[in-house]
């Protein structure tokens, strides 16, 4: 079973932006905790991230026939993008958005995820743990699926 793990915008600055929203912790020790879950469950993984939209949705087609499910970080792109929700409803491969703050404690405008309407669940608020949590439960609903 093999799983795509997708972060949006600024993601790649983790540690450095905003510290006491998004964490101390740097990308690497996201990609890390990432590699390291899905080794423990026997899971394959690829880690993409980029700042650009288009990058994105060409990855998220790309996906199709080589990964069983994908987590999704958005970012940004979470409340603007129709056309992240466009390649997970065009794909079809099972996604479960991960957000490392409680996106609905913030901002007015973070308060819509097209993402969240192609995708089986939601974490939020968890820090890095969403990223866990997120594997964990994708692995579960691909075996029951």
């Amino acid at each position: 079973m093999n799983i795509l793990v997708i972060n949006g915008p600024n993601l790649n600055l983790l540690g450095i932006r905003e510290p006491d929203l998004y964490g101390r912790q740097d990308y690497a020790a996201l990609v890390a905790l990432v590699e390291d879950t899905c080794a423990q469950a026997g899971l394959g993984v690829e880690v993409f991230q980029s700042n650009h939209e288009g990058a994105i949705v060409d990855k998220i087609q790309q996906a199709l026939g080589k990964f069983d499910g994908i987590v999704i970080n958005p970012a940004a792109y979470t409340h603007t993008s129709v056309a992240i929700l466009d390649a997970l409803k065009a794909v079809q491969i099972p996604a479960v958005e991960v957000h490392i703050s409680d996106v609905s404690q913030r901002e007015d405008f973070r308060q819509v995820s097209y993402a969240r309407l192609a995708c089986v669940k939601t974490f939020m608020g968890l820090g890095l743990e969403g990223y866990r949590q997120g594997i964990l439960y994708l692995k579960d609903y691909l075996t029951r699926g």
